[in-house]
């Protein structure tokens, strides 16, 4: 098999390729406000844009790596999956086990929440995928099967009635979810596919692979729509979609993530976040929001609050958990010490200020938010702002200091050919 992810199935199902991890040193460089702008409360105090996440809950009870964690659309509850072949659900606000499922004969490598958060999907070593009914704690009597290799990425329409599935079989399948049957092959790529994700519609699927591709898939035809590829050409072990629809971040294994603009021919790279390691492993991770200063500038008979902005989290293979803003790639927070080995999965809810984690260790370790010692509220008259703070206040961009993602767009399948 040609590929970026070969480990035994007894080890993490995050695959590994022969290389020796380098780790990169960079430093937190904190973001100040404009220095001509002192808050009300405390003159000359710059507020230096920093997170604080801190420890919340260990969930214990995996017995081997964990491979993936997912925190339910509704922020009630968190899904870890192993390679001890079980999936795990917690509870998010207590951290209380509430159940296991087991019926994988191998590593689950995979898990993905259904929009409503009623069903998991698993995917794992046994070339098996299955539905797992949270609420009732039953599995879904039909396993979905057809690929002929471990399964390796997971993602559910938006309307939650199709799922996308990726493997080291280098396909992509679409899956009727209520009938457990195959209704599209994709033939994707010419490695191990690493990672699949649709669109806020539905209208569009990402994929990626270590032959070095991202590749964008219309739903409905099954057409490829685009091929970016990197100069570097290397491997490409996870995707995602940012909430608007108009960009894919990427985890590649040169210690990189890329967000990528795929509607402009042939794709262009925006952004490149920096400062973890990851050239051995698949890692994964997500978008969040936070807000840059919790703060409302005022005058006296109006106010505004600033929209919060885009974060990027992320594991590495050092053992930490780094925090990135989308739009500046300022490192907000690095968690060093996060989990004893590589930590293979992160992810983050925003209403709850909550970021999840899974490594090697066998943890599952859930962070929270503590604004109180990072995010001080500061009251600007709006006045005494310059006049390009102003219009980016009114007027934010994405190639300015911050990144909007709840702008939502269509990018239909025109723009792309």
């Amino acid at each position: 098999m040609s590929g970026s992810r070969q480990l035994s199935a007894s080890q993490s199902p995050r695959r590994a390729i022969s290389r020796s991890p380098s780790r990169l040193s960079f430093q937190h460089s904190p973001s100040p406000l404009p220095a001509s702008h002192e808050p009300f409360a405390a003159a000359n105090d710059e507020t230096p844009v920093q997170l604080d996440y801190k420890p919340q809950f260990t969930l214990r009870g995996h017995k081997k790596a964990v491979s993936d964690v997912k925190i339910s659309p509704d922020g009630a509850r968190i899904a870890s999956c192993s390679a001890d072949g079980t999936i795990k659900i917690w509870n998010a606000q207590t951290g209380q086990h509430e159940h296991t499922f087991e019926g994988h004969l191998a590593g689950v490598s995979v898990i993905a929440w259904s929009p409503d958060s009623r069903w998991i999907a698993s995917g794992a070593d046994d070339k098996v995928i299955r539905l797992w009914d949270v609420t009732m704690g039953k599995p879904h009597p039909y396993p979905f099967l057809g690929h002929s290799n471990y399964i390796s990425s997971l993602a559910f329409s938006p309307k939650g009635n199709i799922l996308a599935s990726g493997s080291h079989d280098e396909a992509v399948f679409l899956w009727d979810v209520r009938a457990a049957r195959r209704i599209r092959s994709l033939p994707a790529h010419s490695d191990p596919v690493g990672g699949v994700d649709f669109t806020h519609d539905g209208t569009l699927i990402v994929s990626c692979s270590s032959d070095g591709l991202i590749r964008i898939w219309d739903t409905s035809t099954g057409q490829c729509l685009r091929t970016i590829i990197h100069e570097d050409h290397a491997p490409v072990m996870s995707v995602k979609f940012s909430p608007n629809g108009k960009y894919v971040l990427a985890w590649t294994l040169d210690s990189s993530i890329r967000l990528w603009n795929y509607v402009e021919h042939p794709g262009r790279c925006v952004k490149t976040y920096q400062g973890h390691t990851n050239k051995k492993f698949g890692i994964t991770g997500t978008f969040g929001t936070y807000s840059r200063y919790e703060a409302m500038y005022q005058t006296e008979n109006d106010k505004y609050t600033e929209k919060p902005s885009a974060l990027m989290v992320s594991g590495s293979e050092d053992g930490s958990l780094w925090i990135w803003d989308v739009g500046n790639k300022k490192i907000l927070q690095t968690i060093e010490n996060a989990h004893d080995g590589v930590v293979f999965a992160a992810d983050a809810h925003h209403k709850a200020r909550q970021v999840v984690s899974g490594g090697a260790d066998g943890l599952v370790k859930v962070w929270k938010h503590n604004i109180q010692t990072a995010d001080r509220r500061q009251v600007f008259p709006k006045d005494d702002l310059d006049d390009e703070h102003q219009a980016r206040m009114q007027d934010p961009t994405d190639d300015g200091s911050r990144m909007e993602l709840d702008d939502a767009v269509v990018v239909k399948r025109e723009d792309l050919q």
